[in-house]
C-alpha cells in the first residue's frame, strides 16, 4: 500500500526545477512541487503551505486542520513513524552516495 503523508513546505530550494524543502514530522527533505504550482500560484507562494507528499512529490495541498487530522490518524495506525523513518534513511543513503569516491 502506498500512502501520502502531510508535510509543510518551509523553503523553495530551486524554483527553476520546482524543488522545495518540506518538513514531515521533524524530518526535512527536498521534494518536487510541480503538481501544485501554476501561473496563478508560483513556487514562492507555496512556502508555509501543507501538502500531501508521496514518493518525493507534493501531490496536493491540504489545509492545516486536514493535515493535523491526517497526521494524527496515521500516527494512530503507526504508519507516520515508518514513513518518516524511511525518509530519514533515504537522506542518509543519499549523503553516503555523495561522499563515496
Amino acid at each position: 500500500m502506498c500512502l501520502g503523508i502531510p508535510g509543510q513546505i518551509v523553503e523553495v530550494t530551486d524554483a527553476a526545477n520546482d524543488l522545495a524543502l518540506v518538513n514531515v514530522g521533524g524530518v526535512r527533505r527536498v521534494i518536487n512541487i510541480a503538481f501544485i504550482i501554476d501561473e496563478g500560484r508560483p513556487a514562492s507562494a507555496c512556502v508555509g503551505e501543507w501538502v500531501l507528499v508521496h514518493v518525493g512529490f507534493a501531490m496536493s495541498r491540504l489545509d492545516e486542520q486536514e493535515a493535523a487530522r491526517t497526521l494524527a490518524l496515521l500516527q494512530e495506525l503507526g504508519v507516520a513513524q515508518g514513513e518518516m523513518d524511511d525518509m530519514a534513511d533515504m537522506d542518509g543513503l543519499r549523503d553516503e552516495l555523495r561522499s563515496a569516491p
